[in-house]
């Protein structure tokens, strides 16, 4: 398989146990359908839970053709420009699979990072009700839904202490007079 930026031969290595085809000469890399949301999620644990799924959401990006072909099926791929990551993702209408040219996973996940801290109370506590539905009817397996679950709690908990200080003063004096 070569690139389709530069038709560089594409070697295949393992990040964060995901097997990825990444190009010597420009650094891009080709992910199979699904592997850019387990490299997101092998990269930082607290972002699991974070959906970054490209073809569910139609209203959150604008598709643009691209003259590059994908590596995999000979495709033409489209640039997607997802949410407001500032990043055009190449993708294939074919085999689903992306291009990401040198620093785009790292944009995408100082983006999603960003979002992590920035998140208001409100929509983790959201958050923490969709991913406890889930626990029941996800799609991923139920230690996976768990994990997601404990994560948006944590979340929520760090915000809650954030946006309240006074409330983890309260809280810690409760606990120490408590203790036995």
């Amino acid at each position: 398989m070569n690139c389709p930026r530069c038709q560089t031969e594409l070697e295949t290595r393992s990040v964060e146990g995901v097997e990825i085809d990444e190009c010597r000469d420009c650094q891009g890399i080709w992910l199979d359908a699904e592997k850019l949301r387990r490299l997101k999620d092998g990269t930082d644990p607290d972002l699991q839970w974070m959906d970054f799924e490209l073809w569910d959401h139609a209203d959150r990006f604008h598709l643009t053709e691209k003259p590059i072909d994908c590596p995999a099926c000979s495709v033409p791929l489209v640039a997607i420009e997802y949410g407001d990551t500032g990043v055009a993702i190449d993708c294939c209408n074919g085999c689903r699979g992306v291009w990401l040219d040198a620093d785009e996973f790292g944009k995408i996940i100082a983006h999603l990072s960003q979002d992590l801290l920035t998140t208001e109370s409100s929509e983790y506590l959201r958050a923490s009700l969709e991913e406890a539905r889930e626990l029941v009817t996800g799609p991923e397996s139920f230690l996976s839904e768990w994990k997601d679950f404990v994560t948006v709690l944590r979340m929520l908990q760090y915000r809650l202490l954030g946006e309240n200080p006074g409330f983890g003063r309260a809280l810690a004096e409760f606990q120490a007079k408590s203790q036995f």
